[in-house]
């Protein structure tokens, strides 16, 4: 019996185990579901449209609002289509006279942009389009604790009205919009009218009342209807549609608007910040910056479909075949996407090797296990991830990181032969490819210009290799050597780093904020590479906020910075170089942070800025890029690669730099994430079972002992 008893506990013990992967840190119920699971580190600080310019939130909001132009997700190289339009925007230049001119005439001096809306576009539901929700009283808002507190909710369609709302709230200087500065010499009409909503929003403020911008009309953004709208702005600025492709002129309703001003609501942090209101693909239906941040498939979304690409496009982007077997399906085909909070990288890592999480980036600490590096320094996935089926995404990011040379600098600074050789021989002697593979994991490629790969102007081979740093031998770059490199530096002035006019050693500062004990293998890194050519690096570090100071008041002698493109577009990165855009001139308003100040390249910058992608704009581009290769304000640096992985049942994935808004293309195998959880993670029964046993284990000998005892005890009574 006793036997009968342990047995039937081992197998409803055993059942139990094995019904369930204990493990799971996601609920039981969500495991087969069409759910996407991921994670974040930190609180989302900004959702507001207007207001976030970071990456990390891009991802959030991008799929919940949705401006007039986005990115096709397949094509490459990236282009432009219409979002919530019926076709891309129309534009006409205008002279002085107010007469229609041709896009290639000189007397261009205004660009209308025309806009018609897609008729049925839908909101979210939410509570801001009840009208009773827009005028609580204090008592009401006792019972508010969270949006899901509003029994009533409500929708409408998207309007015109909303894109033009929306610059409007660009526009006020408390909403602090970092493009408002950007936009003020370009829309008609901003500049002023932000001076006047302003004080409005000032006074609004002091007297405790709504801002209503609805009252407030910006000249060069004009209504028609509901469904048509208008942008004027000054000049011909080609990128400006671009910018139109950005979250910063997503649709605002006013609903949401007045809604969230409600005090009662800000003192419950209930605001636009941190509760979208949009017509994307997704809504925001829980953000729990403590456990978790949910998006959940709008209902309301219209018919979007994955795109459809003819058979010169597939080639021209060339395009993955398993990337096309969705073409012409509705969108979206997540129904949720779940991201829960880690703090710490190693167990969103282990998560994600147990299937727990869809796809993970690559830590350092997680490099060598994940990624197997070739002797030519080709990367692909090690043996063990392969083995789970893991798939390996890598692109080259459009961004480039680089170490600049205060152009106003006496000693490093200067457009004279001795400074530019100078400059020249320090560029030869920092090792970027050291530096990637030791530092970056490879995960990166040396910069030979401003401009990386992808974009309009980046030129491959021999003719896009930087002369003055490299040689180009048997079809490959090799770095100039160091003895050319002392060579520089002996014409500059500074023979094996000693100044020819005071006999001193050439000392340099290098500001950084990397202070930590994490960053010192790096500055020790650095100290080397300068003190090859005999130069003393000191190194300055500093908090972020006084290394800025010190970069935008031309104060900083040498410093690493790096730039992330906005769009895809040349000049996006050779504005860096432009000296309209000097820091110092601009009372640090300017990204040109190096101060570079070349008459012939601002105006070949000029001349190119607002062209179309002609052979023509490309010759210009060469002659610019040549002449700051000469020049070398900076170390050229690097464009960083970014590695991601992913799971066989997370589908449809194409990296895509440009945009954020691709969550609706991409796909779950449940069924297969539900299998592989169970494979990975069987639970180890052995350790338990003797665990549980060891009591009775340990037991038996007394108890034995203790029968016989009374067995004796018993006979000796009788």
């Amino acid at each position: 019996m006793k036997k009968l008893s342990f047995l039937i506990l081992y197998s409803l013990l055993s059942s139990q185990l094995f019904a369930n992967v204990w493990n799971n840190p996601h609920s039981s119920d969500t495991q087969k579901k069409n759910i996407l699971f991921s994670a974040f580190s930190l609180p989302y600080k900004h959702l507001d449209p207007v207001v976030s310019y970071s990456k990390r939130e891009s991802v959030i909001i991008s799929n919940i609002y949705e401006p007039v132009v986005g990115y096709n997700y397949l094509k490459r190289p990236y282009v432009l289509e219409p979002l919530t339009l019926t076709k891309m925007p129309s534009i006409s230049y205008f002279n002085k006279q107010n007469e229609e001119v041709t896009e290639q005439s000189l007397d261009v001096v205004t660009s209308k942009y025309s806009f018609e809306l897609q008729k049925n576009i839908l909101y979210q539901n939410h509570p801001c389009f009840v009208s009773k929700n827009r005028q609580l009283n204090e008592e009401k808002f006792k019972d508010i604790k969270t949006l899901d507190d509003f029994k009533q909710t409500a929708t409408r369609a998207l309007s015109a009205y909303d894109y033009a709302y929306a610059i409007k709230r660009m526009a006020v200087r408390q909403n602090h919009s970092p493009i408002l500065d950007m936009m003020q010499p370009y829309i008609i009409g901003l500049e002023g009218f932000s001076k006047e909503v302003s004080e409005v929003a000032k006074k609004a403020k002091e007297t405790h009342s709504p801002l209503d911008l609805r009252a407030y009309e910006i000249e060069g953004v004009k209504v028609i209807d509901d469904f048509h709208f208008t942008i004027t702005i000054k000049g011909k600025y080609p990128q400006f549609l671009y910018w139109l492709s950005m979250n910063f002129f997503a649709p605002i309703p006013w609903e949401a608007d007045l809604f969230y001003q409600q005090e009662g609501l800000i003192a419950k942090n209930i605001t636009l910040n941190e509760f979208p209101v949009g017509t994307g693909a997704y809504y925001l239906a829980e953000n729990n910056p403590n456990k978790q941040l949910r998006l959940v498939k709008n209902p309301n979304y219209r018919d979007v479909f994955y795109p459809t690409l003819s058979k010169e496009e597939i080639n021209a982007s060339n395009v993955p075949k398993e990337l096309l077997k969705d073409a012409g399906k509705k969108l979206p085909f997540i129904d949720e996407v779940i991201y829960s909070l880690e703090k710490e990288s190693i167990p969103l890592w282990n998560k994600f090797l147990q299937g727990y999480y869809d796809a993970s980036g690559i830590s350092s600490e997680a490099f060598d296990k994940a990624v197997n590096v070739s002797s030519s320094g080709k990367m692909g996935l090690s043996e063990e991830m392969a083995k789970k089926g893991i798939k390996l995404k890598g692109s080259v990011e459009p961004s480039i990181f680089y170490l600049a040379f205060n152009m106003l600098d006496p000693v490093v600074g200067g457009y004279g032969e001795k400074a530019k050789k100078l400059r020249q021989a320090i560029s030869i002697a920092q090792n970027e490819e050291e530096y990637i593979s030791i530092f970056a994991n490879e995960r990166g490629m040396p910069a030979q210009s401003p401009i990386p790969p992808s974009i309009f102007g980046n030129v491959e081979g021999k003719e896009g290799t930087n002369p003055f740093v490299y040689d180009w031998v048997e079809g490959k770059r090799v770095r100039k050597s160091l003895g050319y490199a002392k060579k520089l530096l002996a014409e500059a002035g500074y023979p094996n780093g000693i100044s020819k006019e005071t006999g001193k050693a050439l000392v340099l500062n290098y500001d950084t904020t990397s202070s930590g004990p994490d960053d010192r293998a790096l500055m020790d890194w650095r100290r080397k590479q300068f003190a090859k050519l005999g130069i003393q690096l000191v190194i300055r570090g500093t908090d972020y906020n006084r290394f800025q100071d010190k970069v935008r008041l031309g104060k900083a002698q040498l410093f690493s910075w790096g730039w992330n493109a906005d769009y895809p577009d040349p000049e996006n990165f050779l504005f860096l170089l432009d000296g309209a855009n000097g820091a110092v001139a601009t009372n640090g308003a300017g990204v040109n942070s190096a101060n570079y100040n070349n008459p012939e390249f601002n105006k070949l910058f000029n001349e190119m800025k607002t062209m179309n992608d002609t052979p023509k704009r490309l010759a210009i581009i060469k002659k610019m890029i040549h002449i700051a290769q000469e020049d070398a304000p900076w170390v050229w640096g690097m464009h960083p690669k970014r590695l991601a992985l992913h799971h066989a049942w997370f589908q449809n994935i194409y990296p895509h730099a440009m945009s954020d808004d691709t969550l609706k293309y991409k796909r779950i195998d449940a069924k297969l994430r539900s299998q592989k959880q169970e494979e990975w993670n069987q639970p180890i029964l052995l350790p338990l079972i003797l665990f549980l046993l060891m009591p009775f284990l340990l037991a038996y000998p007394l108890y034995r002992a203790y029968a016989n005892r009374q067995k004796v005890v018993i006979k000796g009574e009788k």
